[in-house]
């Protein structure tokens, strides 16, 4: 037993000197189910080994595998990122109609409104511009925008992967959404269909627009509606309407620094116009220039150039006076063609050479006596015989106010209205010759003074009206009648509502200086009340007539005869009336008014050719110093009409009308009892020489109104007292209040 116990055979493992067995019997550490814990001294000596001569090899297959793993992940990440994106963009696709469906949106109609000889006074609509072929608006736009914008838009296919990839690693690293990375195509997707929410349904949406628009439009066509349609401030859309609002000039004619300008107000309109801050516009235009110069599009040289060019300051609104005439067409335009459905042409009236010289003469006064004399603003209408407006300011500055005082704000005439008061009288059997006493009188509680309280005693109608005495047209007003004032006055083209009180002989009710300035033109075309109009014809921008002004019939409102005696009476205003600073060399006549404290200051006049008026006052109501109608408004009533008449044939006013012989004047109207004085020669006529004077005859006694008649002394103090139906004392009313009217409001006044 010992012997087969000595000689049992053990198993070892390797490296044991009993490790083999004769069989080949042998059990390694791989064999075990469970490991040793020990490793025999050879294993650790050749793991030693290795480590020392491969430690570098397997520190550099671990960064490999390390970018190996990386990359696989980033790998699974981008199909499962593909995957979550492909079904965002269907989601939200599918909310969308069918792509079948889908169509460029018209533009805004614009409407351009063109003076009589066809230039542009303004443009109205949504877009404030026409639009413009992209072959047609100077090549320094659309290259400034693809540099500053999208430099790649010729070779992207709507979406720029470079260019969105550089706006999220920006946005990432900034902590903020700063840049969009949005394309043109993009950005005119937006414009076009979408709202400008940043959400992420609008930005999927824009995008499949744009593939749509890269898929349905050439490049050219897509640049050319960008153009026309992207907003750039203070209330332009398009290049056009931009280049008006800033230049003053077409999109055609835009210099390298305009344009860059414009390209640079796409990033912020609002905040970088020029309009609001032209250092910001101007440094922003730099950038663009400084990227056109990049990408190659300006040498050098044309950069220097550029940036050497003055900042541009625009107006904080569209300015000049022509777009009074503008606003006013806008509202009268629905009433002739509807809604407005596509662009349109309105050909107007008006002649912007006199639309400009107006306004620069209204201004210039205004610069150089509105301080000294408290004046802030000034009107000019002027009408030719057919009804047409040929010129009109509503007011100092149309930037800095948009109220047209010209057709909204209603004045006191003051005695502008007063030929109303005469063609009455005369309508009613008087002449020019008729002999009315100017001195002071009462009507009721109100006593007209006139102007500087001076009186000039016998005077004939002529040179009452040539003089603007207050006494006589009121006596006129007792004589005829209120009413009948009213009637002539409403008949020649006052709209506005008329109170017939006595104080209406010295223009006490308000109108516009437009309607007061229509209402002349009977005067001046020989007694025909014509419709005034701005407008002439409107058309398709394919010529297709929607309305045309045929001129039709104008009625007679006014017999010639009247016609005549008042344009010889009138006549007098200019020659040795209120108004000889509005004198020139073409026959003319008209009227000047001044109501109470000077705060409103008128002159209306007219020759054959052209009926104008002038009005100076203020906003509030506040009275300037010692402003009259002969003053201010017949400086720039001259100023205009000079210059409208140069060139043109001159022509007599229309009437004839001959002064009756002094021996019969009257006779009709002052009793034979009663002695007169020799009436003072017609307004403009010198007597003869040679004609010896006329036979005294009855002289209408001098009266002073009370609440029975009329009892005025007499000259050299003789009295009558002849007794006259009148009205109760009060006939004159009170004065009528200035009514409250929204640019009381507006101005606090």
């Amino acid at each position: 037993m010992a012997n087969r116990r000595d000689s049992r055979i053990e198993p070892s493992f390797e490296g044991s000197p009993r490790a083999k067995s004769p069989a080949g019997l042998s059990v390694s550490e791989e064999d075990r189910v469970v490991p040793g814990n020990r490793k025999s001294s050879a294993k650790r000596k050749s793991s030693k080994a290795r480590s020392s001569r491969g430690g570098r090899g397997r520190s550099r297959r671990g960064l490999f595998g390390v970018l190996g793993r990386l990359f696989y992940w980033c790998f699974v990440l981008a199909i499962w990122g593909g995957i979550a994106t492909a079904g965002i963009v269907v989601y939200y696709g599918a909310k969308m109609p069918a792509a079948t469906t889908w169509a460029i949106p018209d533009r805004a109609p614009n409407i351009k409104i063109v003076s009589v000889d066809g230039k542009l006074l303004a443009n109205r609509g949504m877009s404030g511009g026409e639009a413009v072929g992209l072959h047609e608006m100077s090549p320094y736009i659309p290259e400034a925008v693809i540099a500053i914008e999208d430099r790649r838009f010729y070779s992207h296919f709507g979406i720029d992967p470079i260019g969105l990839s550089r706006a999220m690693v920006t946005n990432v690293l900034g902590g903020r959404f700063s840049q969009g990375g949005s394309t043109l195509t993009q950005q005119l997707a937006k414009n076009l269909f979408l709202t400008p929410d940043r959400t992420l349904e609008r930005k999927v949406q824009e995008v499949l627009l744009a593939l749509w628009l890269e898929h349905k439009h050439t490049k050219d066509q897509i640049l050319e509606m960008y153009l026309n349609r992207v907003y750039f401030g203070s209330g332009a859309y398009g290049v056009e309407a931009a280049s008006r609002r800033y230049f003053g000039k077409s999109a055609r004619d835009v210099t390298l620094s305009e344009a860059a300008l414009l390209a640079g107000l796409l990033k912020a309109p609002s905040r970088l116009s020029p309009a609001r801050d032209p250092k910001a516009a101007e440094e922003r235009a730099q950038l663009v220039l400084a990227a056109m110069r990049d990408e190659g599009k300006i040498s050098a040289k044309e950069q220097t150039m550029a940036m050497s060019a003055p900042a541009t300051r625009a107006p904080s609104y569209w300015t000049g006076s022509e777009n009074y005439v503008a606003d006013t067409i806008m509202e009268e335009l629905p009433d002739l063609i509807g809604d407005v459905r596509g662009d349109i042409v309105v050909d107007t009236t008006v002649d912007l050479t006199l639309q400009k010289l107006a306004e620069q003469s209204i201004r210039r006064l205004i610069d150089e006596s509105g301080k000294k004399l408290n004046v802030s603003q000034g009107v000019l209408v002027s009408i030719d015989n057919s009804g047409a407006v040929r010129a009109m300011v509503g007011g100092y500055d149309y930037s800095t106010s948009q109220f047209d005082r010209a057709s909204e704000a209603r004045r006191q005439p003051g005695s502008a209205f007063k030929p109303f008061v005469y063609m009455a009288a005369l309508e009613a059997g008087r002449t020019p010759d008729s002999v009315r006493n100017d001195a002071p009188i009462k009507i009721g509680k109100w006593t007209p003074d006139n102007y500087g309280g001076k009186y000039f005693g016998k005077v004939t109608l002529a040179t009452a009206l040539a003089k603007s005495l207050n006494s006589v047209a009121a006596q006129l007003t007792m004589e005829v009648g209120p009413d009948a004032v009213v009637e002539a006055a409403h008949r020649m083209g006052i709209q506005s509502d008329l109170i017939a009180n006595t104080s209406i002989a010295l223009g006490t009710s308000e109108v516009t200086p437009l309607e007061l300035t229509s209402a002349y033109v009977p005067f001046a075309n020989g007694g025909y009340k014509p419709d005034i109009h701005f407008i002439r014809r409107v058309t398709t921008t394919e010529g297709k007539v929607l309305y045309d002004n045929n001129g039709g019939s104008a009625p007679r409102v006014v017999k010639a005869e009247i016609v005549g005696m008042m344009n010889s009476m009138m006549t007098g205003t200019v020659e040795i009336g209120t108004a000889k600073k509005a004198a020139f060399a073409w026959p003319s006549a008209g009227k000047t008014g001044t109501s109470q404290n000077s705060r409103d200051a008128w002159f209306v006049g007219y020759t054959a050719n052209l009926t104008t008026g002038v009005w100076f006052g203020n906003d509030d109501g506040s009275p300037m110093k010692k402003v009259t109608g002969g003053a201010l408004p017949a400086q720039a009533w001259h100023e205009f009409m000079v210059a409208a008449h140069e060139g043109v044939p001159v022509r007599p006013l229309p009437g004839t009308w001959k002064s009756t012989p002094a021996d019969t004047i009257v006779q009709d109207e002052i009793p034979s009892d009663t002695p007169a004085p020799v009436p003072a020669a017609s307004v403009g006529r010198s007597a003869p020489p040679s004609k010896p004077p006329a036979p005294a005859r009855a002289a209408r006694a001098a009266e002073t109104v009370d609440a029975e008649g009329f009892d005025m002394p007499g000259d050299g103090g003789a009295t009558a007292s002849i007794k006259h139906p009148v009205p109760p004392g009060n006939v004159g009313g009170p004065v009528k209040k200035r009514q409250t009217s929204i640019l009381d409001i507006l101005t606090g006044g």
